[in-house]
């Protein structure tokens, strides 16, 4: 029940990530609208935020993708797009961002460029779920880190 190609796993993942990221941003960017961080704060952040999660984002994707590759045609159930390793990190990752706001913890001005350079970066990483599912072979070279690899 609720098994899949294994190749749809890649358009799963890719579902996942995007709409992740795209919900994060929309947080950033709604913080960012309340005008609690400086524009250069703002400039500078952001995308500093975004260059140190994507390099890691695109490294996963690539790892997730390789090893749902290697399920061959097998049907695997929906959720085997990620590791228990990689749910464990999702788990942490959300339930920490959720609390921290929730408590107060967190202010606006960090959730603004945070959230927002967080957020482009894990909507890429669902790009390039969906990147991996359209090519069959060949390379791919990612246009930020400009780094390549075989699809």
């Amino acid at each position: 029940m609720f098994k899949v190609r294994a190749r749809y796993l890649l358009l799963i993942a890719a579902g996942v990530w995007f709409l992740a990221g795209i919900n994060i941003v929309r947080l950033g960017v709604l913080a960012c609208m309340e005008g609690a961080a400086s524009p250069l704060l703002l400039c500078l952040g952001i995308p500093a935020v975004f260059l140190a999660f994507h390099p890691m984002f695109s490294k996963l994707v690539g790892k997730h993708a390789d090893r749902i590759r290697s399920y061959g045609e097998d049907r695997m159930h929906v959720l085997r797009f990620f590791d228990v390793k990689g749910y464990v990190i999702m788990a942490i990752m959300m339930g920490g961002g959720i609390g921290l706001r929730a408590l107060g913890v967190v202010p606006s001005w960090f959730v603004a460029f945070f959230y927002t350079g967080l957020g482009t970066a894990l909507t890429l990483a669902g790009i390039g779920f969906l990147v991996h599912y359209a090519h069959r072979g060949g390379e791919i070279t990612c246009p930020v880190t400009k780094k390549t690899r075989l699809a």
